[in-house]
């Protein structure tokens, strides 16, 4: 296993992989589409990809508890205040949660979510985690009309 090192020398370096070099390159000259959004009267304008502390953030909301974390985590998208605006504006959990879901689609592809289809998305992955990571069971006249045929009750 190899160890990160300022200290190398370059006369025993092989060529490597320069990461630097390659992520400019790929770099697109052309402007990007960024996702403007409203929330709580305050217009905010999405980055053109999704920024690394977002990503690293919501992982650490899954074992934390600290607001902080979840400052931390919103600051590239929206800023540093945001959290506090939309709290003090009386943001409910459920909106706060629509609002992430709809971002995160947003900036990965602009126009790709609606806030209609952010909030059926989050009310499917709500009812998916309250059945214990299951999506809910049809009810009965649903799995009799999926099967196209009445069942007999065994009594004649």
């Amino acid at each position: 296993m190899s160890e990160y090192s300022d200290d190398y020398d370059d006369d025993q370096a092989v060529t490597g992989a320069d990461f630097d070099a390659f992520f400019r390159e790929e770099v697109d000259t052309g402007e990007q589409k960024r996702q403007p959004v409203t929330v709580c009267g305050r217009r905010y304008l999405l980055p053109d990809s999704l920024p690394l502390m977002f990503t690293v953030g919501m992982e650490r909301l899954q074992k934390s508890a600290d607001i902080n974390d979840v400052r931390k985590m919103l600051s590239p998208l929206f800023g540093r205040t945001a959290l506090d605006d939309w709290a003090e504006d009386g943001m409910t959990d459920r909106q706060f949660r629509i609002v992430l879901v709809y971002a995160a689609a947003n900036v990965r592809a602009p126009g790709s979510l609606t806030m209609q289809g952010a909030a059926e998305l989050h009310d499917k992955q709500e009812a998916e985690k309250s059945a214990g990571g299951k999506a809910p069971a049809p009810n009965r006249a649903a799995r009799r009309k999926k099967n196209g045929k009445r069942r007999s009750s065994g009594k004649r």
